[in-house]
């Protein structure tokens, strides 16, 4: 690596050969003594009011999941109640895993694909309007089947169970679906 002069955050390696600024050639062989600009690959660091909504959306799921109507909780509710009308709860969990699987596999998708710019050109984005659809249709299926036991509060305690859903997911994927940071460089 070679030095350079520390110029706009990087490093600029100095040429004092006239011939060299007037060829036209100004491409860098010293690529190694630039500062990258952050890529999608790397993650960014969260600020401390995204981390205290996080735990916020889990610790509010948490709260449903553990107290659910104040007799009994929720997992209990589901499996066990009457006021529930199971049909479009059932109906609402296909949904709801149809959507997952749909997303895995579009996901795995793009994956397979070796260039970054490819990923969202294969990855199926016909299926994006059918996913949405699904997840609506599912939400208005769960919301009428949970009516009986929270009335109105049904809506917010759906949305919020969703929510700590799509901020934990991250969290639960393998590492075998994560990108690969690592660039092979062959100059």
């Amino acid at each position: 690596m070679s030095g350079g002069t520390p110029v706009g955050g990087g490093f600029m390696r100095q040429r004092h050969s006239q011939g060299y600024a007037s060829s036209g050639d100004d491409l860098e062989d010293d690529a190694c003594s630039r500062q990258t600009p952050s890529s999608p690959a790397m993650p960014r660091a969260r600020t401390w009011t995204e981390v205290m909504e996080n735990i916020l959306w889990i610790a509010s799921a948490v709260f449903i999941i553990y107290y659910g109507d104040r007799n009994s909780n929720f997992i209990y509710l589901l499996l066990h109640d009457d006021r529930i009308r199971r049909l479009p709860l059932y109906l609402g969990m296909v949904g709801v895993s149809l959507n997952i699987l749909i997303f895995f596999y579009t996901s795995m998708f793009a994956s397979g694909v070796k260039k970054f710019c490819e990923k969202w050109e294969l990855s199926s984005p016909s299926a994006l309007p059918f996913l949405t659809l699904l997840g609506l249709v599912s939400f208005c299926l769960f919301s009428f089947a949970l009516w009986p036991i929270w009335s109105f509060l049904t809506l917010p305690l759906l949305f919020t169970l969703f929510m700590a859903c799509i901020v934990a997911s991250p969290y639960v994927m393998t590492g075998t679906l994560r990108p690969q940071t690592e660039v092979l460089r062959t100059d």
